[in-house]
């Protein structure tokens, strides 16, 4: 992302779209001024998590596993598996094809915020970037992952 060393991590890529799905889902305003209100750009929460889990099969096994290749420590590896567990169990209880506002409703959504705003934070800041600033658009995560 703007900051983000990018050949500091061997799969930089799966690394910037785990961040992606983790800063949007993180993020509440983020929800209301753009999931919430349909601002094209962003996808939704769907595609959010289909960046966190698509490459990288953390629905089906530990980001242990990409230690050193897309996680720069087992600190980072942990924060990511819960919040890819708690995001998972409300997907898997909503439906992939539910509302944005069925997520947002649903009585384990804070904690899954949470869970990604830990996951953000570890890894924006490791990689040198403002975990607070806005998510950035699709287009910009494309043009950064394909550019390099």
């Amino acid at each position: 992302m703007g900051g983000m060393p990018l050949n500091d991590m061997p799969w930089w890529r799966w690394r910037s779209n785990v961040r992606s799905a983790l800063h949007m889902l993180s993020d509440p305003v983020f929800h209301q001024e753009c999931w919430l209100a349909g601002r094209e750009g962003y996808g939704d929460i769907t595609d959010a998590v289909y960046r966190l889990v698509e490459d990288t099969w953390l629905d089906n096994w530990s980001a242990e596993k990409y230690v050193g290749t897309i996680f720069r420590d087992s600190g980072e590896a942990a924060l990511v598996d819960v919040a890819v567990l708690r995001v998972l169990r409300i997907m898997h209880q909503v439906g992939p094809d539910a509302p944005v506002s069925a997520y947002l409703e649903h009585h384990g959504w804070p904690e899954a915020v949470r869970a990604a705003r830990e996951a953000h934070v570890r890894l924006a800041s490791a990689d040198g970037e403002d975990p607070d600033a806005p998510p950035r658009s699709l287009d910009v995560l494309r043009i950064m992952t394909n550019s390099a």
